[in-house]
């Protein structure tokens, strides 16, 4: 994948986020994810790329945008695998809260883990724990192991977990532990990657969140030399075994099966990103932990951009001007 191509990407996330923008804090979460889905779309097809969206909006008989399998690009240039997530965290650019993004990550052909939209646990630790997580033991030993790890006591370990009723057990439990735990409403994307900055206090993220949030965050874990691992698990294991959970559950578990993989495995990190030859994009809409997010006055905004090129490992924060009225007409309608 050649280099160049980075910045066309951080294009993408960038008008995205724009779109998204246009729908902070009006309480309509469909509308400002269906306007960034629509602009995500609009860019990507304008790139020098033979793109396979291969975690994306949902399967192709669900979502008339981004579907699993839809080809983006022009058709020349490099084949690709792109995992997109237009806004993570819908909900919270409908209320206005902090830490709402636009993401993607593109890879090589056969990069990246082909898995259906259901729950996922996850593990992931920055580079000083890599090797020192297992999912298959007791999140407790996985504690003692990344500490021992990082030569720090188990008591000066920070992690982040979703603040989801599934997650009150094991909050309870790291709390206990004497662990610091930081408990967030949404964005385990952010969250994840904030265990591989070197300018973080995160040294874990930990629980269920959704297996398209996960190869992305495996995508950027592997270019930043940090650890994950991943493993899926069907509604009802996750949410209670109710008539319509079970349904849902599955429903998912055929399609692991046609997809050829085993729901339940642990999935280690070059399972879910086989690569490193990889390019993550996200773009700030809120402020959060991460990113800045958009600024806007009259026709002109700025945006933050964390633009990641694993191949190198070099890691861009890119501020940007916006010119609204400049833009593509076709872009235009869904951010002015």
């Amino acid at each position: 994948m050649k280099r160049e191509l980075a910045i066309e990407f951080s294009r993408v996330t960038e008008a995205a986020a724009l779109a998204g923008y246009k729908w902070l804090g009006r309480g309509d979460k469909n509308s400002a994810d269906g306007a960034a889905v629509n602009a995500m779309r609009i860019m990507l097809n304008l790139v020098n790329i033979d793109g396979t969206i291969v975690i994306g909006e949902g399967e192709i008989d669900e979502a008339p945008m981004l579907y699993i399998g839809e080809k983006v690009g022009t058709g020349q240039g490099d084949a690709v695998d792109i995992a997109v997530d237009p806004i993570e965290g819908t909900r919270m650019t409908a209320m206005g809260q902090a830490n709402a993004l636009a993401v993607m990550a593109v890879g090589d052909k056969g990069c990246f883990l082909n898995a259906p939209d259901m729950y996922m646990e996850k593990l992931i630790v920055g580079p000083g724990a890599k090797g020192a997580i297992d999912l298959n033991l007791p999140l407790e030993e996985n504690l003692r192991n990344i500490a021992r790890a990082l030569n720090k006591p188990l008591g000066e370990l920070t992690v982040t977990v979703l603040a989801k009723p599934r997650h009150d057990a094991a909050i309870a439990q790291l709390q206990q532990l004497g662990v610091r735990v930081f408990a967030i409403p949404d964005g385990d994307v952010a969250a994840s990657i904030l265990t591989c900055m070197p300018d973080s206090e995160v040294d874990v993220l930990y629980g269920i969140g959704g297996a398209p949030e996960g190869v992305v965050s495996a995508a950027v874990i592997r270019a930043l030399d940090g650890d994950m691992q991943g493993r899926l698990l069907a509604r009802h294991h996750v949410k209670g075994d109710s008539e319509e959970n079970r349904r849902i559950g599955e429903n998912e578990l055929a399609r692991c099966k046609t997809m050829g993989i085993e729901a339940g495995k642990v999935l280690r990190l070059d399972e879910m990103a086989r690569s490193d030859n990889v390019v993550f994009s996200a773009t700030g809409i809120t402020k959060g932990d991460l990113l800045d997010g958009i600024t806007r006055k009259g026709n002109m905004a700025t945006t933050e951009t964390l633009l990641i090129r694993g191949k190198s490992r070099t890691i861009r924060r890119i501020q940007s001007i916006h010119y609204l009225d400049r833009k593509d007409p076709d872009v235009q309608q869904h951010i002015l």
